[in-house]
């Protein structure tokens, strides 16, 4: 049997990179999908249902408020249900630096989409989820919510650690009402949002130099990390975090 089957799943940032990626491995594995993002989305939906799925794509500013009413109320319309949501959007802006280069304007941005937009997620999807008792959380954070960047980026660095905090509190507030919340802490994937930061070979090699299985993670090998918090093989799991990091968190030194 499927291991979404029956679950509607919203997914943010699902029009392009892990977010689209986790998008069709949710679909094929039996879950409804709603595509939130604030580009077009329309190209996976089509994706997902040429291959027999179910899918919508709702517009979908993390930041404002009313753009969540949105997206939750289409969700409602169209499956009736919301059991997983997944906070996944998230910015890295490449002028993102140490703490006295960093401009405020970045910090700011980052903080806008990578820490509120996840706020306005659970503030809008938890109370469907507690009416029908039932839900999973998966906020994006990163293996830097657990130690500092090898590549100064103290705004995203910030901010990751914010949506770590805030996941736990979550978790701890809905434990007893059939809610649970985890992160998801990726070490670094070559999406193009990493792609765009690290966007010279020295970077690269920075960061590499630390990873102890000595390669960038695959989209694939995240989205799979989250089909397991989004489904019943989780159950027993909230308030933790999933990390995924070729072994960075557990090293973080050049192996020999």
């Amino acid at each position: 049997m499927p291991r979404l089957s029956n679950k509607t799943t919203i997914i943010t940032g699902a029009a392009s990179g892990l977010g689209r990626v986790a998008a069709l491995t949710f679909a094929r594995e039996g879950s409804n999908i709603v595509v939130a993002d604030v580009v077009d989305g329309t190209e996976v939906v089509n994706e997902i249902e040429a291959a027999g799925g179910h899918a919508i794509y709702a517009h979908c500013d993390v930041t404002n408020e009313d753009s969540w009413r949105e997206v939750i109320g289409a969700t409602m319309s169209q499956f009736g249900a919301i059991d997983v949501l997944y906070n996944n959007a998230g910015v890295m802006i490449g002028d993102d630096d140490d703490p006295v280069s960093t401009p405020i304007a970045t910090y700011e941005r980052t903080m806008d989409i990578n820490v509120r937009g996840v706020l306005l997620g659970c503030r809008h999807a938890i109370p469907p989820m507690l009416a029908a008792g039932r839900g999973s959380i998966i906020n994006v954070a990163s293996f830097v919510a657990h130690m500092g960047a090898a590549t100064p980026q103290v705004a995203y660095t910030a901010s990751k650690g914010a949506v770590l905090a805030m996941t736990r509190e979550i978790a701890v507030i809905y434990a007893r009402r059939g809610i649970r919340a985890n992160a998801l802490c990726p070490g670094p994937v070559m999406t193009p949002l990493l792609a765009a930061f690290l966007n010279d070979d020295a970077k690269r090699q920075r960061r590499l130099v630390h990873i102890p299985m000595g390669r960038f993670g695959e989209p694939q090998e995240i989205a799979n990390g989250a089909l397991f918090l989004a489904s019943d093989e989780s159950s027993w799991m909230t308030g933790q975090s999933l990390i995924i990091d070729g072994g960075i968190t557990s090293a973080y030194v050049t192996p020999e």
